[in-house]
């Protein structure tokens, strides 16, 4: 009960203006410097992202897909359908059961990394998605690679051509700079997002750092069912960049025999007769079929410009040139310099197979994108402009996206990104500090252009789902 005062001042508002005075003439002087720090960190990387403006509407064609996320807390999720945590965390290509889905779980929650599985048991599926439905709290977005990399495009000023079967309502709710070009669905799939905080509990597990686990019964996204459409419709749109994304859905999927190869088949058909004006980019995902990473190596790769992908991602790819397992779960907080030299070698990996090969287009441009760090390789001299800028906005866009707000608000944001970093883990490379007031260092090297940014660490986790994408799209948009 607060007690009313002669002046008028409530006693207990007195009490709480009393206890602030307190806590900020006493607290850390550490504390003031590390605010200094972070606000000056945001002051450069806004000066930096505005430093350049993207081109007056850049033309934007993306595929291939989309579905509905419903998004869900994990734990609760399992918890409400009677999970019990895994006795022992287990890698499952796919999952057919609970006691797979729940060893599944366990396996990507401790280290906290990010991981997508298609569902084979449709029962399973169903049980998965009226549960969800059914929890306080759930929320239902547009999913997809393709549509939330197309609806960040369009939030930066583009107009954008997508590719996928959507059903109407899905559609409306689309920004009116998005023109979609495929089929009209009745209802469209359905993904769950299982996402958790750092620090969350199941049972003897604790995630080492927020993310999700995704989960999905997908059965018309792995054929592509709009690219006949979203290929008649692109050489009239002209864009300047063509992504694709969404290819991940084709994992583990039971296809017929023949049947994804002739799809992969029509894709690079498509891909490599774009005109040499259109830059093309494709977005890796989670991927654990290593024939399908061949044929991606196949059909894909040697008609893009452009690569993007985060810190599970690259190893995994790079696994595959290396001729080895593919690596399914790997340091979910890396180093600067492992990361760099993973993309060196990723890079000259790409290029040495385009230069055997004799076709295509040669690798240009590499962007991963971590939680403490957004890095970005692109060769001297090419279509790539502005990798400074671009570094800087994909760094920003991840605290928006996360925090769930275009506003940064430093009270929700830490760096983790180490003072300073070592540009390779090779012996006497030399370290590169990180100044407040330049925070992205970009440096020559044989042939190519390096970026580094730290990222403003969301602490407030509302979303890490949709991440990748739309800090990739961010990134693109300056250097088209």
């Amino acid at each position: 009960m607060a007690i009313e005062l002669r002046s008028g001042v409530k006693y207990g508002s007195f009490l709480s203006l009393a206890v602030v005075l307190v806590a900020y003439w006493f607290r850390s002087p550490g504390s003031s410097v590390l605010d200094e720090r972070l606000d000056a960190v945001l002051s450069s990387l806004l000066r930096a992202e505005r430093k350049v403006n993207s081109v007056s509407n850049p033309r934007v064609a993306i595929g291939f897909g989309g579905c509905v996320d419903i998004i869900v807390d994990g734990v609760t999720l399992l918890n409400k359908m009677g999970l019990k945590p895994a006795d022992q965390p287990l890698h499952h290509d796919y999952i057919e059961n609970t006691e797979q889905l729940a060893q599944s779980f366990a396996y990507f929650f401790s280290p906290g990394a990010a991981s997508e599985r298609f569902v084979m048991n449709d029962t399973l599926f169903s049980e998965l998605v009226e549960a969800s439905r059914e929890l306080p709290g759930n929320r239902w977005s547009i999913g997809g690679n393709a549509p939330v990399m197309a609806s960040r495009m369009a939030l930066e000023g583009c107009d954008v051509l997508l590719g996928g079967s959507f059903s109407t309502d899905f559609t409306e709710i689309l920004s009116q700079r998005i023109t979609v070009a495929g089929n009209t669905v009745d209802e469209p799939d359905i993904h769950l997002i299982l996402e958790y905080p750092t620090g969350a509990t199941w049972g003897t597990y604790t995630s080492r750092r927020a993310n999700r686990y995704i989960v999905h019964s997908d059965d018309h996204n792995p054929y592509l069912d709009s690219m006949e459409q979203f290929q008649e419709k692109l050489n009239s749109f002209k864009p300047d960049l063509l992504v694709v994304g969404g290819l991940q859905m084709m994992d583990n999927f039971p296809f017929k025999q023949g049947e994804r190869e002739a799809l992969l088949g029509k894709l690079a058909k498509m891909l490599s007769s774009a005109s040499p004006q259109t830059a093309v980019h494709f977005e890796m995902a989670s991927f654990v079929e290593k024939s399908l990473m061949s044929d991606l190596l196949e059909f894909v790769l040697p008609h893009t410009d452009s690569l993007g992908m985060n810190e599970q991602e690259l190893p995994n790819l790079l696994s595959l040139f290396r001729g080895s397992n593919l690596t399914v779960l790997s340091d979910p907080n890396p180093r600067v310099a492992t990361v760099l030299d993973q993309m060196r070698e990723l890079y000259r990996l790409v290029n040495q197979r385009h230069r055997e090969a004799g076709t295509g287009r040669p690798l240009t441009r590499l962007h991963v994108h971590t939680l403490a760090f957004q890095a970005i390789i692109v060769k001297r001299g090419s279509k790539w402009k502005n990798t400074m800028s671009a570094t800087a906005k994909a760094s920003l866009t991840a605290n928006r996206h996360v925090c769930g707000s275009p506003d940064i608000d430093l009270s929700k944001a830490r760096l983790i990104m180490d003072e300073s970093f070592s540009v390779s883990r090779q012996e006497g490379s030399p370290r590169i500090p990180l100044e407040e007031s330049r925070p992205v260092s970009c440096w020559d090297e044989d042939g190519y252009e390096v970026c580094v940014a730290p990222v403003l660490v969301c602490t407030e986790v509302y979303q890490t789902a949709g991440g990748g994408d739309n800090i990739s799209a961010a990134g693109l948009v300056l250097q088209i």
